[in-house]
C-alpha cells in the first residue's frame, strides 16, 4: 500500500505564486463586470456617512510613486471604513486648469499666438482630458476603489459655475479686492504666484555694498558723508527711491580714510571687517529717528534717494541702512507709501527691463546684475563684491527663481478673517499633531493672497469694468456668469464681449455710455481646488460638507489645505474638514528625491507590470508614511517576500479547509481543544489590535501585526505542529476538525483584515474560502474581536509558548552538534524548574505533538540536561524506528503485523478509515 494516499494531505487549487501581473487585471476586470464599487454602496447606503474628499492630483503626465502613495492611503482608509460600519463613497478628482498644461502644448509646438484664447483654451481643456483618462487607468489598474465614471473635474461647468459664486460670496464680504503692490512674480510662468506656490532653493548670487552720497543733511549731517546698504539683488539699484533706518537705532558716522560712512552702530565692527577698514574713527551718534527725510543721491541715476524710518530694519545684518525699491519689495512698499514715493517697477512680464531703467533697457533681470554693478563701480560707489549661496525663493512649477514685482492684481484680504480661521484649525483633529501647529503658523502669519494670474488656461475672475476703470461685481452679475457658466463652460468668457456677458438690460452709473470691459486675469489653480467643498462637497448628493477627511502630502499645508480652510471659512463660517491627515514624499532608498538626471526614478506603472499592484500598495502599509518614505528595487523585494509569507500563510490553510465545511464541521467554541481555543484567542487580539490601528491610520502596525503573525504565531507553531493532527487522523476525528475550525475563522479574518491593503489577493482567497459567502470579501465587515474570557486559560499557554522557546533552543544547539537532524528524531527530557512549569507540562495531553518531537518525558532531573529559563533540557536522538506515514520515531513500529512499517496509531487510522 502506497501510505502517502492515506494522507488527509492539503489540496487546493489556489496558485502558489501570485502572479499579480497578470492575475491582477483578471480581478479587476470581475470588479467592472459586477460593479463592484456600486455593490458596496448599495449595501452600506444606509450607514452613518464617511468622507474623505480626495485631493484633485494635476492632470499631467504618468503616475509617480507619489501618487502610488497617497491614493493606496486613501483606499486603505476607505475600504476599512466600508467594512465597519460606515457608508464611505470615494468621488476621485482632478485639478485640470494651470501653468504646466500650457507649457506641455507649447512642448507639441501649439503655437497660441496663431489661434484665438477661446480655441487655445479648448486644446488645453483636450490634453487635460487626456492625460486624465490616462491616470484615470493607472489608479484603476492600482486597485483604488472609488465611482472612476463620475469623478470631480475642475474644468467642468458645474464646477467652474460653484466656483464663481464662491468667489462672488467673498466679494460680497469684501474679502476680494484688487490692488497695487508687489507680489511673487515668475517671469518663467509670466505671472504672479501666490506664497503657496513659492518654495526655497539655494541659488548663487552677487553680495554687494553700496554707498549713496548724502545730498541734504537736514541740519544733521555736513553733507560729506555716505550711506551704506547691503543687497543681494543689483538689478534692484535702477529701482532706489529710498534709504530706509530703524528710528530706534543708533547710527555711527564713521570716517576711514577720506570717507566718511553712515552705518548701524551695532554692525559696525562686522561690515569694518567685511570691508576691511583697518582704521576707523567714530565722528558722531544719531538716532535713526534724527534721519527722518534726509535725502541722498542715487548712485546711478540724476534723483534723490529719501531716507524714510521703518520698523522693519533689523541689525541681523547687513548694515542697518536698508536699500528701498518699492516696487520691488513688500516692507519697501509699505513704508514708501506712507512717504509718498513711487512705486517704480521697471521690469515687465518677462523679467526684463523697461525704458524706465536707463542704460539696461532690453536686459533680462538676472543678467544686469554685472552691468548694473560695473556701473556702480565706475561711479565710484561699489565698495564691495563677492558671491553667496542663499536660499531664494522659486516657482514650484518651473523651479525657476522668482522676483518681486509690483503690479494691479486681485487679492483675497486673509487678514480680514484670520481669527475665524486660526479658531477652526483648532477644531480639527491632525495626524500627525504637528499638522496644527504647522497650518496655523501660516495662517496667523499670512496677510493678503494674491488670486490674480496672467494666463490663458484657467477659470476667468468674473469682474466687469465701467467707463471710469470702476470694478463691478454684485450679486446680479455674479449670479449671471455663473449661470452662463453652468450652461456653457467659461470659455464663453473669452469668446464673448462684455456686454453680452453682463445681464440682460444691465446699467451702471458709472458707464453713462453703456460700455464695459471684462478682466482678462484668470484665478489662481488654488482657488480652483481650494472651492472644492463647494463644487463638489456641497453639490453631490453622495457627499457632504464638512467631509470627515482631508489627506494629502506635506506640502499640502501651503497648498489645497490652506486655500480650501481660507475659501470654506471665507463663506461659511467654518473648516471644510473634521480632520487632516498628512504624509512624507517618496524618496530613493538612500533619501534622495527622485529625478531623471540621478536615474533614480522608481515608475508604478513599471513596478505593476514586474511585481503588482498589491505590492506597491504592501510598500505603502510598510512604511512610516507621516514621514518621507524611502523606495527601492531592494526594498520592493523585501515588500515582496512577506507578501509571499502572507500568501503562503493563504494557501496552507486553505489547502487545509479542502474537506471542512463550516455549516456542517464547525467545532462549538466550547468545545475546541483548549490549543485551539488559544490560537482562536491570539487571533482576536490580532483582530483588536489591527483594528485599533486602521482607526489611528498606523497602517505599518498592521502590516507588522499581520506579518509576525503568520510567522511566529502561525507558520512557526500553530501550522507546524497541527501537521501531525490534520494529516495524520482520520477526516473526522474531532481533533482535526477542531483545528480546521480554528483555521477557517483564522484565515477568514486574516482576508478581512489584509483586505483594504491588498484587495486582489484577499478578493482572490475570498473566492476558493468554503462555505456559503457572500462574493467578494469587500461586501463583508470586519471580523469582531472575541478576546477569551477565560485568563487562566490564556496564561497557561502564554508559558507554554515561553517553556516551548527553550525546548526550541535546546533542539537547535543538538541539531548544530549533530546529535540530531530534523527534531522528528528527538527524544526530549524535561526539567522544570518550579511548580507552575510542573503542573503545565503534566497537564498537557499529546506534549510531543506540540514540541513536534517524538518524545518527551517530564522530570525532577535529568542526566547531561542543560539549564534554560523556565526547563532544563535534555536532547537526545530518538531510538525508535520512524513511521513511514506519519515520520513520528517510535518503539511501536511494526507492531502491527499487516502494516509493519506503521506504527500502531497509524495503522489502526488506516484499518479503520482506508482498508478496503
Amino acid at each position: 500500500m502506497n501510505y502517502k494516499e492515506t494522507l488527509l494531505m492539503p489540496k487546493t487549487e489556489f496558485p502558489m505564486r501570485g502572479n499579480l501581473p497578470n492575475r491582477e487585471p483578471e480581478i479587476q476586470k470581475k470588479w467592472e463586470q459586477e460593479d463592484i464599487y456600486h455593490q458596496v454602496q448599495e449595501r452600506t447606503k444606509d450607514r452613518p456617512l464617511f468622507v474623505l474628499h480626495d485631493g484633485p492630483p494635476y492632470a499631467n503626465g504618468s503616475l509617480h510613486m507619489g501618487h502610488a502613495l497617497n491614493k493606496s492611503l486613501k483606499d486603505f482608509i476607505v475600504r476599512y471604513k466600508s467594512m465597519t460600519g460606515y457608508h464611505a463613497p470615494y468621488v476621485p478628482g482632478w485639478d485640470t486648469h494651470g501653468l504646466p498644461i500650457e507649457s506641455a502644448l507649447a512642448k507639441k509646438k501649439v503655437d497660441r499666438k496663431k489661434m484665438s484664447i477661446s480655441e487655445f483654451r479648448q486644446k488645453c481643456a483636450e490634453y487635460a482630458m487626456g492625460q486624465l483618462d490616462n491616470q484615470r487607468n493607472e489608479f484603476k489598474r492600482m486597485g483604488v476603489r472609488g465611482d472612476w465614471d463620475h469623478p470631480y473635474i475642475s474644468l467642468n461647468k458645474d464646477y467652474e459655475a460653484e466656483q464663481i459664486k464662491v468667489f462672488g460670496e467673498m466679494a460680497k464680504k469684501e474679502y476680494i479686492y484688487k490692488g497695487l503692490k508687489p507680489v511673487f512674480w515668475s517671469p518663467s510662468s509670466e505671472s504672479a504666484l501666490a506664497e503657496a506656490e513659492i518654495e526655497y532653493q539655494d541659488k548663487r548670487s552677487p553680495s554687494i555694498y553700496v554707498s549713496f552720497s548724502v545730498k541734504d543733511g537736514k541740519d544733521l549731517l555736513a553733507g560729506d558723508e555716505k550711506f551704506i546698504i547691503w543687497t543681494t539683488t543689483p538689478w534692484t539699484i535702477p529701482s532706489n527711491l529710498g534709504i530706509a533706518l530703524n528710528p530706534a537705532y543708533d547710527y555711527a558716522v564713521v570716517k576711514t580714510g577720506e570717507d566718511k560712512f553712515i552705518i548701524a552702530q551695532d554692525l559696525l565692527e562686522e561690515v569694518a571687517e567685511k570691508l576691511e577698514w583697518t582704521n576707523y574713527e567714530v565722528l558722531k551718534v544719531f538716532k535713526g529717528k534724527e534721519a527722518d527725510r534726509v535725502t541722498a543721491q542715487h548712485p546711478i541715476y540724476d534723483r534723490e534717494s529719501l531716507v524714510v524710518l521703518g520698523d522693519h530694519v533689523t541689525a541681523d545684518g547687513g548694515t542697518g541702512c536698508v536699500h528701498t525699491a518699492p516696487g520691488h519689495g513688500e516692507d519697501d512698499f509699505w513704508v514708501g507709501k506712507q512717504y509718498g514715493l513711487d512705486v517704480l517697477c521697471p521690469v515687465d512680464y518677462k523679467g526684463v527691463f523697461t525704458e524706465e531703467a536707463p542704460g539696461f533697457e532690453g536686459l533680462f533681470y538676472d543678467q544686469a546684475n554685472k552691468p548694473i554693478t560695473e556701473k556702480l563701480d565706475e561711479a565710484g560707489a561699489l565698495e564691495k563684491l563677492e558671491f553667496i549661496t542663499h536660499s531664494y525663493p522659486h516657482d514650484w512649477r518651473t523651479k525657476k527663481p522668482t522676483i518681486f514685482r509690483a503690479t494691479d492684481q486681485w487679492f483675497a484680504s486673509i487678514k480680514d478673517f484670520r481669527e475665524e480661521l486660526l479658531k477652526e484649525i483648532q477644531q480639527v483633529e491632525w495626524t500627525p499633531k504637528w499638522g496644527e501647529t504647522r497650518l496655523y503658523n501660516m495662517v496667523r502669519d499670512r496677510e493678503d493672497w494674491c488670486i490674480s494670474r496672467q494666463r490663458s488656461w484657467g477659470v476667468p475672475i468674473p469682474v466687469f469694468y465701467a467707463e471710469d476703470e470702476t470694478p463691478i461685481i454684485t450679486d446680479e452679475t455674479i449670479q449671471h456668469v455663473a449661470g452662463l457658466f453652468r450652461k456653457h463652460g467659461s470659455n464663453i468668457w473669452f469668446e464673448k464681449v462684455a456686454e453680452d456677458l453682463l445681464p440682460e438690460g444691465f446699467t451702471s452709473e458709472h458707464s453713462p455710455n453703456g460700455k464695459f470691459t471684462k478682466e482678462t486675469d484668470i484665478m489662481d489653480v488654488w482657488f480652483d481646488s481650494g472651492s472644492s467643498h463647494q463644487s463638489v462637497l456641497e453639490q453631490r448628493e453622495d457627499l457632504q460638507r464638512p467631509a470627515d477627511l482631508y489627506l494629502e502630502g506635506s506640502d499640502q499645508y501651503r497648498g489645497w489645505f490652506n486655500s480650501s480652510l481660507s475659501t470654506a471659512v471665507a463663506v461659511t463660517g467654518k473648516a471644510p474638514f473634521k480632520g487632516i491627515l498628512s504624509h512624507g514624499f517618496a524618496l530613493d532608498g538612500d533619501g534622495r528625491k527622485m529625478s531623471k538626471s540621478l536615474g533614480n526614478v522608481i515608475i508604478p506603472d513599471k513596478v505593476m507590470k514586474q511585481l503588482g499592484a498589491d505590492i506597491i500598495r504592501l510598500w505603502v502599509a510598510s512604511a512610516d508614511y507621516q514621514a518621507d518614505v524611502r523606495i527601492s528595487d531592494p526594498i520592493l523585494k523585501q515588500v515582496a517576500e512577506v507578501y509571499r509569507k502572507i500568501r503562503n500563510t493563504f494557501r496552507f490553510l486553505l489547502g487545509n479547509l479542502h474537506d471542512f465545511d463550516p455549516a456542517q464541521d464547525a467545532v462549538e467554541d466550547s468545545n475546541l481543544q483548549e490549543v485551539d481555543r488559544y490560537m482562536l484567542h491570539r487571533l482576536n487580539q490580532l483582530v483588536k489590535d489591527t483594528r485599533h490601528a486602521y482607526e489611528a491610520y498606523e497602517f505599518s502596525v498592521v502590516y507588522n501585526k499581520v506579518h509576525n503573525f503568520c510567522t511566529i504565531d502561525l507558520s512557526s507553531f500553530y501550522l507546524d505542529f497541527a501537521k501531525d493532527i490534520l494529516y495524520i487522523e482520520a477526516e473526522d476525528h474531532h481533533s482535526r476538525r477542531s483545528i480546521q475550525t480554528v483555521y477557517y475563522k483564522t484565515l477568514k479574518a486574516l482576508v478581512q483584515v489584509m483586505a483594504p491593503i491588498i484587495p486582489h489577493t484577499t478578493d482572490e482567497v475570498w473566492s476558493y474560502l468554503p462555505g456559503d459567502e457572500v462574493l467578494s470579501v469587500q461586501l463583508s465587515d470586519m471580523p469582531e474581536a472575541e478576546l477569551l474570557a477565560d485568563q487562566s486559560l490564556v496564561r497557561k499557554w502564554d508559558h507554554f509558548m515561553e517553556v516551548r522557546d527553550d525546548v526550541l533552543k535546546a533542539l537547535e544547539k543538538a541539531r548544530n552538534e549533530k546529535v540530531i537532524g530534523k527534531s522528528l528524531e528527538a527524544k526530549v527530557t524535561l526539567v522544570p524548574k518550579d511548580d507552575q512549569t510542573r503542573r503545565l507540562l503534566e497537564g498537557i495531553d499529546h506534549l510531543q505533538q506540540l514540541l513536534i518531537v517524538s518524545g518527551v518525558t517530564v522530570k525532577g532531573q535529568a542526566e547531561g540536561a542543560e539549564a534554560y529559563q523556565y526547563v532544563d533540557v535534555a536532547v537526545e536522538k530518538h531510538p525508535g524506528e520512524k513511521c513511514e506515514r506519519c515520520w513520528v520515531a517510535s518503539e511501536n513500529v511494526g507492531k502491527d503485523e499487516e502494516h509493519p512499517s506503521l506504527c500502531l496509531r497509524c495503522a489502526a487510522v488506516v484499518k479503520e478509515h482506508y482498508q478496503v
